[in-house]
Parts: C-alpha cells; structure tokens; sequence
C-alpha cells in the first residue's frame, strides 16, 4: 500500500498507527486512489485528517424561525435535524408520519429502540448509522456526538454496523415505514444542507407515485382537517 501511495512504510505504518495526524492533501489524494473511495468517501477521509472544533452551536438546538414559517405551510412531511440526527423541528405532516411524536428527538436512537416502525428495518439502520459516520468524522472526538454513539454501542447491531465504517450522507433515498393509521408508508426523500445553520440538515418526503402506498401522504393530510 506504502509503494502504490507513494510514501515509505515507516511513514505509512505512522498514518495507520495514528502518530502521523497531519497527512499533506497530496497524501490524501494517493491513499484515496489506492483505496478507490468514491467521492463521499474521499470528503470523509479529508474530514478525518482536517475535523472542525468540537462545540456545540446554535444550529445543533436551534432553526431559524423563518424557515420554520416556511415549513409550515409545506403540504409535504419535512424536519430539520443537526449533525448528529435529533429532530430540531418537524411540521404538521411530519409529526404525523412519526405517529405524534413517537419518533423522539433522535432518528437514529429510535431507529434501535423502534425497529418494528420500519418495514425494512436493517436498511434504514445501516442507513442512519453511515450518515451518522459521515457527519461524525468532520468533529473529530466531538463529545456532542460520542455520547450517541456510547450509549448505542450498547446494542450489538449498532456495533456491527458502525464497525463496518460505511459512509453515506443519505442525499436522497427510499422511506418504507409503518404508520398505525394509513398503514405502509413508501417515501421518497431529499436532505438539503440548511446554509444558513451549517451542520442542519432539511429533510423532505413525497410518496412514490408508482407505489401501492402512493396516497400514504394524502391520507395523511386527511388527517389534518
């Protein structure tokens, strides 16, 4: 690996052994060859050589009221969440997909503690807990997100699959989840970066149209009047 990077094995075994902590972006850029990352990867591995302060900040608590004005009149299930996947905020129509608040503060605890809310629960689970991975490498030791983790790794799934070290921030995707009221539930949903809170993210879903759960988001806003 050393050769095919182009560093020597001594400084290669330091990279490994974490007594090398300032790899130069040329070095960077040969391990992601060598490793074949795709792009998501390779901004992790940068992430992991250049983490942000560890603090919290007011986008890990707080949403901009404007945008939560917005979001209210949204007819489309949409929530905000900080880098460490609590639920800052969600609208109408998503308080009711998660069953009035039974989803909690945190998609990923509920994830673990809930399963039987998904209908694929093992995708959805890896899902979060690469998504989380990703988020987690920018803030290095953060303790913000490390008591997450702690406290997860108590359930042997979530040491599994957080061992696997897969990485993936979920830009978009498929949500096949259990409603007690409109039954299966198949979303498709886009996460947006919220500029102006940097760490927040936008999550907004739709039914699939080509779905048998496709008016699961109409029976929803029945709901509503």
């Amino acid at each position: 690996m050393a050769e095919l990077a182009g560093v020597s094995v001594d400084y290669y075994m330091r990279l490994e052994q974490g007594r090398e902590r300032r790899p130069s972006e040329q070095v960077l850029g040969a391990l992601a060859r060598v490793f074949q990352l795709d792009p998501e990867a390779v901004r992790h591995l940068h992430d992991l050589a250049r983490p942000r302060p560890p603090r919290l900040t007011p986008a890990d608590r707080q949403v901009n009221p404007a945008l939560i004005a917005l979001m209210q009149g949204w007819d489309h299930p949409a929530l905000v969440m900080n880098r460490r996947l609590d639920v800052l905020f969600e609208n109408r129509l998503a308080a009711l997909l998660c069953n009035e608040r039974d989803l909690g503060p945190n998609l990923l605890r509920h994830a673990f503690y809930h399963p039987e809310w998904y209908q694929d629960w093992h995708t959805a689970a890896n899902m979060w807990v690469a998504h989380l991975r990703a988020t987690a490498g920018a803030y290095g030791g953060d303790p913000f997100v490390r008591d997450l983790i702690d406290e997860l790794s108590q359930c042997g799934d979530f040491r599994r699959m957080w061992s696997s070290h897969d990485v993936r921030t979920n830009g978009q995707g498929i949500l096949q989840l259990r409603h007690p009221d409109v039954g299966e539930v198949k979303l498709a949903y886009e996460t947006l970066p919220v500029n102006s809170a940097p760490g927040q993210v936008l999550l907004v879903c739709e039914s699939m149209p080509d779905s048998h759960a496709a008016d699961s988001v109409a029976k929803l806003r029945e709901l509503l009047t």
